[in-house]
């Protein structure tokens, strides 16, 4: 029988890797969260989404500090509690997509498809962010 000496150090080296790419994809969606938030072509409630998702893995810090934010940390919080997506930024996922959608079609593509495998990436997703309610739901007694 072989027995492995070195199992709780690699372990120990894995925990580590993991919490390093769960805080590198968390502060990359973060970044792109931020771009989006000043770019109005870029949807940035996903990229927050993501973040929230990869430092609840990575880091109990950067998670809280993500939904006690001022600015994001209302919707993360309803998104967690409640499974909720606002109408806001629903239609601006809509609109944004659309738009891109307009530009892939009249400003990139040569043929038809691009904007069709676009398009259905896009209607996909947006099928996918209207199935979440729009508002917290009441209380029931």
């Amino acid at each position: 029988m072989v027995v492995r000496e070195n199992i709780a150090a690699e372990r120990d080296t894995d925990q580590f890797l993991a919490r390093w790419t769960f805080l590198a994809i968390g502060w990359l969606a973060v970044t792109i969260g931020v771009v989006g938030f000043v770019l109005p072509v870029l949807p940035s409630t996903v990229f927050f989404l993501t973040a929230l998702w990869a430092f609840s893995r990575g880091s109990p810090r950067f998670e809280s500090w993500l939904l006690n934010h001022r600015l994001f940390g209302p919707t993360l919080q309803a998104w967690r509690r409640h499974r909720v997506i606002p109408a806001k930024a629903k239609m601006l996922a809509l609109i944004c997509m659309s738009a891109s959608l307009l530009f892939i079609t009249f400003g990139i593509a040569d043929g038809w498809v691009i904007p069709l495998a676009a398009g259905l990436m896009m209607a996909l997703a947006i099928a996918i962010i209207f199935r979440f309610p729009s508002r917290v739901p009441a209380a029931t007694n």
